[in-house]
C-alpha cells in the first residue's frame, strides 16, 4: 500500500501515522484478496477543526467527526448486503481519507482503549468505505462491521462490535 500522507496536527507523529494506515488499509485489503501492493491511498491527520470544516463542506454536518473518506470512484453494491464491485486494477487509486486527532483521542478515552487501537479501526473503516462498504442500510452494516470484526481481531485488536464494546467504539465517520 501506498500512503500518500499529509499530516496538518502533529500529534499524529508521535502515534506514527503511517505505519498505523499501512498496517489497517493492508489488513482490509488482504481481507478481501486484494495485493495491497497495487493500491493507494491519500490521508490526512488532522484537528477537530479542520475536519468539522471538510464534513460541512462535504456532507453539510458543521461539526467534528473521527473519519471522513472520498473513495475515486462510485463501487457500492446495488443490492443491500451485497459485496460492492472490486476497485479497477488500472486506476491504483482508492480515494481520501481524513482522521481527526482531537475525536479520536477522546472516543479512544472513552472507550477505555489505546488511541492507536480506535485509530487502527477507524482507517480500517475509512478504507472499507474506499472500496464500497457502507453502513447506510442494515445488511450493509452488517456485513461492513463483520468485516471490520474479523480485519481487527486478525491484527490482534478486539472486536470493536462485540456485546462488551458495542456502542463505545462504533465507527461513525464517512
Amino acid at each position: 500500500m501506498t500512503i500518500d500522507l499529509n499530516i496538518e496536527d502533529p500529534r499524529w507523529d508521535a502515534l506514527d501515522l503511517a505505519t498505523l494506515a499501512e498496517a489497517a488499509s493492508d489488513a482490509a485489503l488482504a481481507e478481501l484478496g486484494l495485493d495491497p501492493a497495487q493500491w493507494d491511498i491519500s490521508l490526512l491527520g488532522c484537528d477537530d477543526a479542520r475536519i468539522a470544516a471538510l464534513n460541512a463542506d462535504f456532507r453539510g454536518k458543521p461539526a467534528p467527526t473521527n473519519v471522513l473518506s472520498w473513495p475515486s470512484d462510485e463501487r457500492a453494491a446495488g443490492i443491500d448486503g451485497e459485496m460492492p464491485l472490486p476497485p479497477d486494477p488500472v486506476d491504483p487509486e482508492l480515494g481520501d481519507i481524513a482522521i481527526a486527532y482531537d475525536t479520536c483521542a477522546r472516543e479512544a478515552e472513552a472507550a477505555g482503549k489505546a488511541i492507536t487501537a480506535h485509530a487502527t479501526h477507524l482507517l480500517v473503516h475509512a478504507t472499507l468505505h474506499l472500496l464500497g462498504f457502507d453502513h447506510e442500510r442494515d445488511a450493509d452494516a452488517d456485513l461492513m462491521e463483520g468485516l471490520e470484526s474479523q480485519i481487527l481481531v486478525s491484527m490482534g485488536h478486539a472486536d470493536p462490535y462485540s456485546d462488551d464494546a458495542m456502542g463505545r467504539d462504533q465507527a461513525e465517520g464517512q
